[in-house]
């Protein structure tokens, strides 16, 4: 990785994890690339330039291999420069973390395949039968962000074997997670969503490709074939950590565009600058600090949880939902500030062509993720 300053565990805003030059470019083709429905190419050069899609992969196999608490602040400011940026490094980088269930040479090829991305969808929307020492999958998948430039495609698939559901002992069907090559998949150009268009989140169709059985792994401390903390992190935990830094990301970046919008804007009653409206100030206020309070909670726990399993412990169940409720607070209060700002700002921030509304398209698309639905009172 081409970051020079060691990975510092703390939880103020992060832009120097990025070269200022890094957050020009890519603010600079955002535009572009979200009227186009994908990242602008030199916004991908970027990306494979900076080896962020191995920033989780194992050392051994070609990875970065960061600790959690390195990327996940990483990740939120790549989020906070461009959310479809982020997104696409967050999901790519996450699948590319499954490199370390693989059999060890499989993942030292597969990440030294050139620019290599894996994409993917974790929803089980498709069959693997097993055939020989390997199986034929097949099945359709949605979602899997960056799917344009995905060199392999993550699933997870229901076993069969002669036609026949294959399941576990308390009789539920068995389920496995697959990586499979690009040129068995057939992707299909369904993206139409109102926000986070450049991650071209596509759906994929695999008609029959028969894998090898090695393709195949699973998730958990004891499957890991890497031996770093990072493959014994817990994988629905690590999920919360990466996605509810994006929306951080994105909302910061939501609420220094609001600022901007808002100061050129006045009272229609009393004719003063509506920024300076002492409502509107507490309004503001109220907002960094919601984020603020939600956001050292949520780098508290994670890093507290990466020292547990770095010393060779284990997150238990209630270290699992802490993580879990410190997550969705931080999306939350991000939620509760953008939903709260986004009035003040006038047309401007209704125009599809302003910053400000890409903005506040993706981070409300990013929301949506079924992992971040808000908690139940």
């Amino acid at each position: 990785m081409p970051q020079s300053k060691s990975p510092q565990l703390r939880s103020d805003p992060l832009p120097e994890l990025l070269f200022a030059r890094d957050i020009r470019r890519l603010r600079q083709f955002a535009p572009a690339a979200d009227g186009a429905g994908w990242l602008h190419p030199v916004q991908r050069a970027l990306i494979h330039r900076r080896g962020w899609l191995r920033m989780l992969a194992p050392r051994a196999a070609g990875g970065a291999e960061l600790p959690l608490p390195y990327a996940v602040r990483l990740e939120e400011a790549i989020a906070r420069a461009d959310g479809s940026m982020g997104w696409v490094v967050t999901l790519c980088a996450g699948a590319g973390w499954f490199a370390g269930f693989l059999p060890p040479a499989l993942a030292r090829e597969l990440i030294g395949t050139r620019r290599v991305c894996f994409a993917g969808s974790g929803a089980p929307t498709g069959h693997a039968d097993v055939e020989g020492d390997g199986f034929r999958i097949t099945g359709r998948w949605d979602y899997a962000s960056g799917a344009p430039m995905g060199t392999h495609f993550t699933l997870n698939a229901i076993l069969r074997q002669d036609g026949e559901v294959l399941r576990d002992a308390a009789g539920n069907p068995r389920i496995r997670a697959f990586l499979v090559p690009a040129a068995l998949v057939a992707p299909e150009p369904t993206w139409r969503s109102v926000g986070l268009r450049a991650t071209a989140s596509h759906s994929y169709r695999i008609e029959g490709a028969w894998v090898a059985g090695e393709y195949g792994f699973e998730i958990g401390a004891a499957t890991a074939t890497a031996a770093g903390p990072l493959y014994r992190f817990p994988f629905y935990p690590l999920a919360y950590f990466t996605l509810s830094a994006n929306l951080a990301g994105m909302a910061a970046h939501f609420i220094e565009l609001a600022r901007d919008a808002v100061a050129r804007r006045r009272d229609p009653a009393s004719g003063a600058m509506l920024a300076e409206l002492p409502a509107v100030r507490r309004r503001f206020a109220r907002a960094e600090r919601d984020i603020a309070e939600a956001r050292t909670r949520f780098y508290r726990l994670l890093d507290e949880a990466w020292a547990l399993v770095a010393e060779g412990g284990a997150l238990d169940e209630a270290a699992t939902a802490g993580v879990k409720s410190a997550s969705l607070e931080l999306v939350q209060a991000c939620r509760g500030a953008v939903d709260e700002l986004y009035p003040y700002c006038g047309l401007h921030a209704a125009s599809e062509l302003s910053d400000i509304n890409r903005v506040w398209r993706d981070f409300h698309t990013a929301t949506q993720h079924t992992l971040l639905l808000p908690l139940a009172d």
